[in-house]
């Protein structure tokens, strides 16, 4: 859990809250396409430097975030800020996300951004396969996020990971 930070966890589940904040509206496919690899360009700076400042600012003041694994993260840019500074220690880390494929629908994106560790040996890298569903709301900033990945899996991999990373 994240230190300092009250999340909601429904009783009954999650359920897609992307449309207490959308935008609803037509944005120019470059214009989504650009955010989206900004957004990767900087959770991945902000993952090796431990600063979540610069990726937060990507949201609005009324993003709702959801992360399964935590719960609903609500209070927009600055309960994200709050949220993932705390979840992260603001420490670096050795984890990437990647981005292999995404889909845009008006507003709303899809993206399959398995999130991985370098493999100490130099083969492929460790990963777990992880979804996000986004909504983009104008000016390079997101309204919405969901990230939906197999916690038995992510548990799974980065423990095979911190194993080879093992010296010995």
């Amino acid at each position: 859990m994240a230190e300092g930070y009250e999340l909601e966890v429904p009783a009954r589940g999650m359920e897609y809250l992307g449309d207490q904040v959308r935008r609803r509206r037509e944005f120019p496919r470059q214009e989504v396409e650009a955010a989206i690899k900004r957004y990767f360009e900087l959770a991945n700076q902000c993952a090796a430097s431990g600063n979540w400042n610069p990726w937060a600012d990507l949201f609005t003041e009324d993003a709702i975030y959801i992360e399964h694994s935590f719960g609903v993260i609500r209070g927009g840019r600055e309960g994200i800020r709050k949220w993932v500074m705390g979840a992260t220690k603001g420490l670096p880390t050795d984890m990437r996300m990647g981005l292999e494929w995404f889909m845009i629908d008006g507003d709303r994106c899809m993206f399959y951004c398995p999130n991985r560790w370098p493999a100490p040996d130099g083969g492929k890298p460790f990963r777990y396969a992880m979804v996000s569903i986004m909504a983009y709301a104008g000016d390079g900033q997101w309204c919405y996020e969901e990230d939906i990945a197999n916690t038995h899996e992510q548990a799974w991999v980065h423990e095979a990971w911190s194993k080879a990373k093992a010296p010995g």
